[in-house]
């Protein structure tokens, strides 16, 4: 370019209107030329009439124009939507064309135990729903496909991060009630139709088609569920998760539960919480020869606990849950330096199988769900509700305090709308809270970890899928304008996104 030539003006291109050629005067001699011009009105710039063969070109022209840029709108959107949509389970890269590393996503991700779970909590976010949609049809599908470790008889707990309004919310089942002797009062349903009646944007009945089909058709032994069962034996779980000769049914295996899906069915149509666990209630009361009780579960939302940070605002559930136990450990922890964490959280080096199951949402704008359940023991009480298809918690005192369930959520400035934003559930032994502090403390180590980790892989140390024993923690984030999701260990479970 000449330097001595002055700076180029770049002029907006405008669509025609007949307000553009009014007669005012145009400063400076600019002229305003219509991006596509206008094919029905009389056109005299050759100087021959209105109507005339240059009007006849003129329209022939403009109309050419307009179809060439309807064809290529077309086949833009077509394009757009083959993108987005896929088949299921795949994630493919947005219209931008850039893609990320397994567990970043533009949108929205889940995480949980069960890949099939994965795969309908990513179905209902691309069809539009929120967090809480993909949460709590996860978790209806985790009751039908884990029945080891959640199921309609389980208590369930949450914590779910709004970040359009940026308040945290604790999901609370209630105190625990007995049904019968040493069995708790089922209070799934009602705790998650509650979450969803003020979070939730699809229709209730849409998050129960999944997992209704999958206990009316059928679903697949995972190897979760085999080991659980292999453990626990045949004793009141046949004829559910047995073959017909009596065995139990193995990994691959096709197990369905049409008691359970007649249940789902019912609870799809109930308009309130009550209702919602009434569908239940009424075949349970029968199943175990006792009176339907007057008095119901009762959970409730309330505002999350809070301790500030340096690194912003930790938020849990408060108690009879673990919550409490977990920001004092969190507190003792800061206050005497922060201990360097090990490898591996103190939970997950357990060997004990996990009574409890976790999942967590997210999506790019910050809104987190975070849900913990638990049947108090393998199984729960092990008895299998015929009418039902459902088995129930059992009640042992330690129970009653929850001290299994802790989720966090770390928030980096309480003031900003698009800060960042942490989630962490762990399911194992009921010592959870100080898992979830080593697992914080070692995000925030950052680098200082990792060096330790690059370390100890030299010293041949390295992480495996049973490093850790059987226990396992979930983390998800926003950051960037992205959702991220990993676990520990790193191949626990499935995760999806789009």
């Amino acid at each position: 370019m000449d330097p001595a030539a002055g700076p180029v003006l770049y002029q907006k291109l405008l669509l025609w209107e007949p307000s553009l050629e009014s007669g005012e005067e145009e400063e400076e001699g600019e002229t305003l030329e219509p991006l596509v011009p206008d094919p029905w009105r009389p056109q005299d710039s050759s100087g021959n009439k209105p109507g005339g063969l240059s009007r006849a070109w003129a329209r022939i022209a403009a109309a050419l124009l307009l179809l060439a840029v309807g064809c290529s709108l077309a086949v833009w959107q077509i394009q757009t939507k083959g993108g987005w949509t896929g088949s299921l389970g795949s994630v493919a890269p947005p219209p931008s064309g850039h893609s990320h590393r397994p567990g970043a996503y533009h949108h929205g991700a889940i995480i949980s135990p069960a890949a099939t779970c994965s795969h309908l909590g990513q179905e209902l976010l691309v069809a539009g729903g929120n967090v809480v949609d993909a949460g709590v049809g996860a978790a209806l599908c985790l009751a039908v496909v884990h029945p080891h470790a959640t199921g309609l008889g389980a208590m369930f707990w949450g914590l779910f991060h709004n970040s359009s309004s940026g308040n945290t919310t604790a999901l609370m089942p209630g105190p625990a009630q007995t049904l019968a002797p040493g069995l708790a009062l089922p209070a799934a349903l009602p705790t998650l139709h509650l979450l969803h009646a003020r979070f939730g944007r699809l229709p209730w009945p849409h998050l129960l088609v999944g997992p209704t089909m999958l206990a009316q058709e059928g679903f697949l032994v995972d190897t979760l569920l085999a080991r659980a069962l292999a453990v626990q034996g045949t004793d009141g779980l046949c004829p559910l998760l047995c073959h017909a000769n009596g065995t139990l049914l193995g990994p691959g295996a096709r197990a369905t539960n049409p008691k359970l899906a007649a249940v789902l069915h019912r609870a799809a149509l109930a308009p309130t919480s009550d209702l919602a666990g009434d569908a239940l209630l009424s075949l349970l009361s029968r199943d175990l020869g006792v009176e339907v009780p007057s008095a119901r579960p009762r959970p409730t939302l309330e505002p999350a606990l809070q301790l500030p940070m340096p690194e912003g605002i930790l938020f849990t559930t408060p108690g009879p849950s673990a919550g409490p136990e977990l920001l004092a450990e969190l507190e003792a922890a800061l206050l005497s330096g922060a201990p360097k964490p090990d490898p591996c959280p103190p939970l997950l080096q357990t060997a004990v199988s996990p009574a409890s199951s976790i999942l967590a949402t997210v999506d790019s704008s910050g809104s987190v769900l975070l849900l913990t359940s638990s049947l108090n023991s393998s199984f729960g009480s092990g008895r299998l509700s015929p009418k039902t298809g459902v088995l129930l918690s059992n009640l042992v005192a330690r129970s009653a305090a929850s001290t299994w369930a802790c989720p966090l959520i770390l928030r980096s400035s309480p003031d900003d709308t698009e800060a960042d934003v942490l989630g962490m559930v762990a399911s194992g032994t009921p010592d959870v809270a100080r898992a979830m502090t080593w697992a914080l403390l070692s995000h925030l180590a950052g680098p200082q970890t990792k060096a330790q980790h690059q370390h100890q892989a030299q010293q041949g140390q390295t992480e495996n899928a049973n490093a850790c024993g059987q226990g396992t923690l979930l983390q998800v984030a926003a950051h960037a304008e992205h959702a991220h999701v990993s676990s520990v260990p790193s191949d626990c479970c499935p995760f999806q996104g789009f």
